[in-house]
């Protein structure tokens, strides 16, 4: 089951992905699942290459053995907020309590050139 400890790490991580941005909000769930929520700056150069990396490791990484996770866009309703730049966030979600964050760590996501 996920701590704060591992949750930081992950978080550690996703910071030295280009084009990830500002703070990084975690959590854990009562039932020991877990989720960490970003902002991609989607003017960078890379940001859509960095959605499509996190999305294939870890929607897809293999179709016979998917990874327990969820990764996905989250926003306010825009009609009342503003547009993506201001609004449009970004969620990992782990299905699983005993996916541990330090996983997505190890699959080493996005850290190559993209």
């Amino acid at each position: 089951m996920a701590d704060e400890t591992a949750l930081d790490l992950l978080k550690e991580y996703l910071r030295k992905i280009p084009g990830i941005e500002g703070n990084l909000g975690s959590g854990i769930l009562d039932d020991g699942r877990w989720w960490v929520k970003f902002a991609i700056n989607i003017q960078h150069e890379l940001a859509w290459r960095v959605v499509q990396e996190l999305g294939h490791v870890l929607n897809y990484l293999s179709s016979n053995d998917r990874l327990p996770t969820i990764f996905r866009p989250v926003s306010p309703p825009p009609y009342l907020n503003g547009g993506p730049r201001e609004y449009l966030s970004w969620v990992i979600e782990s299905k699983s309590k005993e996916f541990e964050p330090a996983t997505c760590v190890e699959l080493k996501p996005c850290v190559r050139s993209v």
